[in-house]
């Protein structure tokens, strides 16, 4: 367990307009006290870079990185074949066939390049998933993380008494 250094996830994006998708990934981050670092690296106008950016990863402090997949939904990939860091590939929605482009390519890496996958923008997600990831180094965010999930079932058993309520009031009007 490292008490030391701080957790660190990348997400990386090839486009700026993928942006406003993955904010809710940062948010996720942020609140469990995880450092995120975002940077866009397009794989075809710079797949040297991608590259190089994955394999660099670890040495820069990264522990574990989300890759957006947006229209060409190859980054994710890329990232997964040049590291050994655990890469959670974010499918993005796009202006065809709704995101099932980037989510086929992010579930369908060949053998020996694993990758996890979210749902198609799924970045609340993302963000989740790396936190567990990261909770198996740093036990902080593992007794975050059973809190968290923790409130979540309260909120629901809050939800559904006032469901039964207003169910009640419903059945007697």
């Amino acid at each position: 367990m490292n008490t030391n250094k701080k957790p660190k996830a990348a997400i990386v994006i090839g486009s700026d307009s993928e942006s406003p998708v993955v904010e809710g990934c940062v948010e996720v981050l942020k609140q469990f006290g995880v450092e995120a670092e975002v940077c866009t690296i397009s794989t075809h106008p710079t797949p040297c870079k991608a590259e190089q950016f994955a394999k660099d990863a670890k040495a820069n402090g990264i522990d574990v990185i989300i890759g957006a997949a947006g229209k060409a939904a190859d980054l994710p990939g890329v990232l997964a074949a040049s590291t050994v860091l655990p890469v959670i590939g974010l499918p993005i929605k796009s202006s065809s066939a709704d995101g099932v482009d980037p989510l086929l390519s992010v579930v369908q890496t060949p053998k020996g390049v694993p990758l996890a996958a979210v749902a198609i923008n799924g970045s609340n997600n993302a963000g989740l998933l790396a936190v567990q990831i990261l909770s198996l180094a740093y036990k902080d965010l593992r007794v975050k993380l059973k809190d968290f999930k923790t409130e979540m079932a309260r909120q629901v058993e809050v939800k559904d008494a006032f469901v039964k309520e207003e169910g009640v009031k419903l059945c007697k009007s």
